[in-house]
This record gives structure tokens, C-alpha cells and sequence, in this order.
């Protein structure tokens, strides 16, 4: 408890903080946290929203009555947190794969990573697809997941200038993250593959593809197989 900070946020929300900064380990008990929170839903609570280290509960004031709703969602959340025991350990986490075709034309920027790590681009394409990545948060656009988990040795800077143009399903590295575009727009993060899921649909139930807390793995496609799942996705 003594880690953890209430914070009210704006006249209709709650912010709780676990920590501080960007720290795997800190964004697990976040999304177990969620889990939990979720699991014992009050009437009141509409949704909950994972961060890197903090967590937003947006509520119904109306349902909760009183002369200072928002205080009496922070004194339950309080009381919440003294009973409730959360671990990272005990969530149910889903795996979803994600199809990537790794070349020029997908990813621009894959022989500018692979230049940058020392390696050869079939190798950026090994390292990338062997690892399993936890979605930290949703953010920048609607279902644009941020993914922990990159090997270090592909972790590279942003662009300079950042691209008016990014197709949908780009697959980038932005520092020491990997990500993907649900939607064409600008961007800046290094380009390596493309998807041919759609990641975000607002007629879908739910509408991201992926949530926080799942685990991501990639698996390569050739263009072929790209052109198919891309013209069956439509």
C-alpha cells in the first residue's frame, strides 16, 4: 500500500498509481490489478484503463450519490486495495499471433535496423519473431499496442522526422519498444514488416484486436501469403 497513490482525475475518474516510469514488472501488477478491479465491478465503475504504471477508473458520479462522489469512489478504492490481494502470477493471459511479412516493401526502415544492430536483416527478422511480448498499454491511436519484450539489440531511436504517412498494419521499433499502426497516419517509429490483421475495427466487439495485458508473438509471412490474409481481411 505504500507504493500506491490516488489521485483524482478530473470531475469523473480516478488515477491509480502502482510506480513510476516504464518497468515490466510495475505494468504486470497494473494489468492484474485491472483484472481483479474488474472481476468485482461496482455498479458505478465503467471502466478501468491500464498505463505503463497507473491505472484510470472512470465512474458514473451520478450512481454513486452523495455531496462528494469522486471521494467516496477513493475511500472505497482504499478499502478496496487493504482486502484485495492481486498478483501478476494468477491472471489469465491470452497469446494472440500476429502475421508479418518482414521485406523492403512492408518495412522501409528493416535494412536501417539491421545496419544499426550489426546484423544481417534475416537476423533482425529471427531475433524479432522469437521473443514473446506482453502488451504494456493501448495508446498513441486507438489499438496501437506498446510492446514490451524487444531483444536490446534492435532497440533504436525514433526518426529525426517523423513520416506524414504510415500504412495500417506497420510494425515498428521506437526506442526499446516494438508496436503496430492499427490505422494509416503519421508516424515515426522504425518500419520493419506489416500485418495484414486489422487491429482495430470500431464495428468489432471488442473493437482493438489486442488488449493490455495480452501476450503477443510474431510469426513471418511472404508476400504471398501477406496479399491473401490482406484481401480476406477486407
Amino acid at each position: 500500500m505504500n507504493a500506491l497513490r490516488i489521485e483524482f482525475l478530473g470531475d469523473a475518474a480516478l488515477l491509480l498509481r502502482l510506480g513510476d516510469g516504464i518497468d515490466a514488472q510495475i505494468n504486470q501488477r497494473v494489468h492484474a490489478c485491472a483484472s481483479a478491479l474488474c472481476a468485482q465491478t461496482p455498479s458505478w465503475l465503467i471502466d478501468v484503463t491500464p498505463a505503463y504504471a497507473c491505472l484510470a477508473l472512470h465512474v458514473d458520479v451520478a450512481l454513486i450519490g452523495g455531496e462528494d462522489p469522486l471521494a467516496s469512489a477513493r475511500a472505497w478504492l482504499m478499502q478496496w486495495l487493504e482486502r484485495t490481494r492481486f498478483d501478476p502470477r494468477d491472471a489469465e493471459v491470452r497469446t494472440i499471433e500476429i502475421p508479418v511479412a518482414y521485406d523492403d516493401e512492408y518495412g522501409p526502415d528493416l535494412a536501417t535496423v539491421a545496419a544499426h544492430a550489426g546484423m544481417a536483416t534475416e537476423d533482425v527478422v529471427a531475433h524479432h519473431t522469437s521473443a514473446i511480448y506482453s502488451v504494456a498499454m493501448l495508446g498513441f491511436a486507438p489499438g496501437f499496442p506498446y510492446l514490451f519484450g524487444l531483444d536490446p539489440a534492435l532497440a533504436m531511436p525514433r526518426l529525426t522526422t517523423p513520416r506524414t504517412h504510415v500504412a495500417a498494419g506497420s510494425v515498428g521499433i521506437g526506442g526499446a519498444q516494438t508496436g503496430i499502426y492499427p490505422q494509416s497516419g503519421p508516424g515515426g517509429w522504425r518500419l520493419i514488416g506489416r500485418t495484414p490483421l486489422r487491429l482495430f475495427d470500431a464495428q468489432r466487439d471488442p473493437p482493438s484486436l489486442l488488449q493490455a495485458g495480452d501476450r503477443v508473438r510474431f510469426v513471418a509471412i511472404d508476400a504471398a501469403t501477406f496479399a491473401a490474409m490482406d484481401e480476406h481481411a477486407r
